[in-house]
């Protein structure tokens, strides 16, 4: 992990351990928990993460329910892990959006931020149904305050596409792209113009992330920059012309 230190933000530890305890059969129980240890040592300032399927796709697998995914984590946090991410795949069949919300709610009593690390929808679906599945998916993801990050599983390879693709081999949207395209430009502020008011206030709604802001009085202009980050305060910018 040296090699790349401080080049990665996140780190998936021991990823889909609870499915597979390949390490700890062969190096002993506290295997996972040693990882954390060595890859907090080797990378202090990336986020470590426990990494996971099926825990908000079904809630059949008694092997990655969404109290076995807590219970693995408090664990690890017991022993000394300093584990500070929440991974979710998302495998999905059909999904199931009440479900998923409410082991997103679970989650979130953690106080960690949420990623979904693969999101994609089964091939078993026609095109289109595909497409429809995936906006559920990545809207009901958006919108919850606690998820931070959201990856997609879209990867081709010389066979065809493994369950999700998001263009053809001529690099032309499939259903599944022009929904990306269409909830991204969708997830964006804007440019917004107006006029302050008698007090000198302007107010808008905005997106998460960084802006730049400029405010013209008489034949003065002054630029600045500003960010919206989570939270449930609204933020406040002072300029000076």
């Amino acid at each position: 992990m040296t090699r790349y230190k401080g080049e990665f933000a996140h780190w998936d530890v021991n990823n889909e351990m609870l499915h597979y305890n390949f390490y700890e059969q062969r190096l002993g129980p506290n295997a996972s928990l040693e990882f954390f240890d060595t890859a907090q040592d080797a990378d202090p300032l990336a986020t470590l993460f426990m990494n996971e399927y099926n825990v908000i796709e079904t809630c059949d697998d008694t092997f990655s329910t969404v109290d076995t995914y807590v219970t693995r984590l408090k664990e690890l946090k017991n022993g000394g892990a300093i584990l500070e991410g929440i991974g979710l795949e998302g495998h999905f069949s059909r999904p199931n959006i009440p479900l998923m919300r409410g082991i997103l709610d679970k989650l979130a009593t953690l106080n960690l931020p949420i990623w979904f690390t693969e999101i994609d929808i089964s091939n078993s679906f026609d095109a289109h149904t595909q497409a429809q599945y995936l906006e559920e998916v990545l809207r009901e993801a958006y919108s919850h305050p606690s998820v931070s990050g959201i990856m997609l599983w879209t990867a081709m390879h010389q066979n065809g596409c493994y369950q999700m693709c998001l263009t053809d081999w001529n690099m032309r949207n499939l259903p599944t792209g022009d929904t990306i395209d269409m909830l991204l430009q969708e997830w964006v502020t804007n440019q917004l113009t107006g006029a302050t008011d008698i007090h000198g206030s302007y107010s808008f709604l905005g997106f998460l992330g960084e802006y730049k802001v400029t405010v013209n009085y008489a034949n003065r202009s002054t630029v600045v920059f500003m960010s919206l980050p989570q939270g449930a305060e609204t933020r406040q910018l002072n300029v000076q012309v």
